[in-house]
């Protein structure tokens, strides 16, 4: 799952949207883990911070589009 997004992934994104949802899901659980070890690090400077916070909001926002492009979505919360 280290594998790099290449631009064929990027076209064939474009084109299939299970493609697309599945790429997004692998994306988010490599992002996720990536943050997991940088959280799990004892000294955290502030340039770690500031990345891990970046992160997180750009996991909040890949996890809602996976959310708005699934195809049953289940139910969501009040």
């Amino acid at each position: 799952m280290s594998k790099l997004v290449t631009e064929d992934d990027l076209a064939r994104a474009r084109r299939d949207p299970e493609f697309r949802q599945q790429l997004m899901a692998d994306n988010l659980e490599r992002l996720l883990e990536a943050l997991n070890r940088m959280r799990r690090t004892s000294d955290i400077k502030p340039e770690a911070a500031r990345q891990i916070r970046e992160g997180v909001d750009l996991a909040v926002k890949l996890a809602d589009r996976l959310q708005q492009n699934a195809p049953n979505p289940g139910p969501r919360a009040a």
